[in-house]
């Protein structure tokens, strides 16, 4: 099927010998219960990001399992030789968290619940009475880290936070830490009609630039209400920064949550989705390029989108 005609949000691309491997939040309620899983689309390279098949179904929730509702935002990375998905639920009663998946098999899984809230309980690894959503994985000196987004609904100013992991992936293995708030942006605007001070952090992305040093992506809503991504560049190189915003976002046309990955032939993809409006929303695979002095730009000679 085409990349058009498949409703997704969050996406999240693997490029794995030659195939791309394209997951996300993909249940119609998206935004009420009860979650069914996630699916993934497959498309075989070189050069083909608009002609997927699928969907495969890579998570269905076992009868215990503890989330309910907000199936969101996986996202599969490789991990000592397996695959290991990052996923938003929430339960029934409780808090929103991050938990961890791991596959019995491929890219493809079938993905199982792996993470700890207690030993032997399946749960989420961000803290249980915080509202969290949107974990990615990064690995500084050796050491695992979630990297999540601790939700304005709670906080009011969203903040993005890290926190280290066992070397399993099973659990929490300290504390988390506040890498920045929303309002650090110059160029993001808190909600109308919510409480004053409330800001949106989304979508959290590590990058480790070619050109050296550490960025992140994340998303929040801009001065027209639009959905943007952002970027931020760590001083320090590491996950302590201090992180400093970029003045304008990278992406402003009401698009967000993005992650990045290369194409077969090398080109360097920022993944998105747009509209940021159900059921309308459909990935977006726009070329970036990295520059010392910028970090990352849209259209370094030429743009392209697909």
């Amino acid at each position: 099927m085409r990349i058009c005609d498949i409703p997704i949000r969050d996406p999240f691309v693997v490029q794995e010998q030659g195939t791309y491997y394209l997951f996300g939040s993909t249940d119609r309620a998206i935004w009420k219960g009860p979650g069914i899983g996630f699916d993934a689309y497959v498309s075989a390279g070189p050069g083909d990001l608009q002609d997927f098949e699928g969907p495969f179904p890579v998570f269905r929730p076992p009868a215990d399992f503890w989330g309910l509702t907000n199936f969101w935002a996986p996202e599969v990375h490789p991990y000592r030789g397996g695959w290991y998905m990052f996923a938003t639920f929430k339960p029934r009663q409780g808090s929103r968290g991050t938990a961890i998946l791991k596959s019995d098999g491929g890219l493809l899984g079938p993905y199982k619940p792996w993470s700890w809230s207690a030993p032997g309980v399946s749960g989420p690894v961000s803290p249980g009475d915080w509202e969290c959503l949107d974990g990615t994985f990064f690995i500084e000196q050796g050491i695992p880290y979630l990297v999540f987004c601790h939700e304005w609904q709670q906080v009011g100013d969203g903040a993005i936070c890290a926190l280290p992991l066992s070397g399993d992936l099973r659990q929490a293995a300290g504390r988390p830490s506040v890498l920045f708030h929303a309002s650090e942006a110059p160029w993001a605007c808190a909600l109308a009609g919510r409480k004053p001070g409330s800001y949106v952090t989304d979508g959290p992305f590590m990058y480790p630039a070619q050109t050296g040093g550490l960025l992140m992506l994340w998303s929040s809503f801009g001065s027209a209400g639009n959905y943007c991504v952002g970027l931020a560049r760590s001083e320090s190189g590491t996950l302590a920064g201090p992180w400093v915003q970029e003045q304008q976002p990278l992406y402003h046309a009401d698009g967000g949550h993005g992650m990045l990955f290369r194409s077969v032939e090398g080109t360097l993809y920022l993944a998105l989705h747009t509209p940021n409006q159900s059921p309308f929303e459909r990935a977006r695979f726009v070329a970036v390029a990295e520059v010392p002095e910028r970090g990352l730009v849209i259209g370094v000679n030429r743009e392209e989108e697909v």
